[in-house]
């Protein structure tokens, strides 16, 4: 029985959408809290709005990926993602003050910013529970027609 589990949770790593899912629920979630930072400091002189990079991070490594194929189950996959390799890198946006002259937080475009990652996060969710319901009626051999 372990050997399955074993195997199970390699498939789920190494052949899902899984961890890329939950690695972009986890860059969402950092990246409310810097959003919700922005805006609690609205007011604060010389604040420096935080800003969170990673789907260019993303796209840089999706680039370099290389394309080949495996002749053993035990070699490494080439042209996979590997979700926990990519890390979000937050920064402090170093633009000038708007013209408020307190910091560079525009409140309306932190407003947008924050629907915008709520409606990723919500999408997220929804293609992380997709997977995992289709991995369970593909372990319990059910399926829906």
């Amino acid at each position: 029985m372990e050997a399955t589990g074993q195997m199970i949770k390699n498939f789920i790593l190494n052949q899902t959408n899984v961890p890329l899912l939950s690695k972009a629920l986890d860059v969402y979630s950092i990246r409310q809290k810097a959003i919700s930072s922005n805006i609690a400091n609205v007011s604060t002189p010389g604040y420096r709005r935080k800003e969170v990079a990673f789907e260019e991070l993303l796209q840089t490594q999706m680039n370099k990926r290389l394309n080949g194929k495996t002749t053993d189950p035990r070699h490494t996959p080439l042209g996979r993602i590997r979700a926990r390799e990519i890390q979000p890198v937050i920064t402090e946006d170093r633009s000038g003050a708007l013209p408020n002259g307190v910091n560079n937080v525009d409140i309306d475009k932190e407003i947008i910013e924050q629907v915008k990652n709520e409606i990723r996060f919500s999408y997220a969710t929804r293609l992380a529970g997709r997977n995992l319901n289709a991995l369970r009626a593909s372990i319990k051999g059910r399926f829906d027609r």
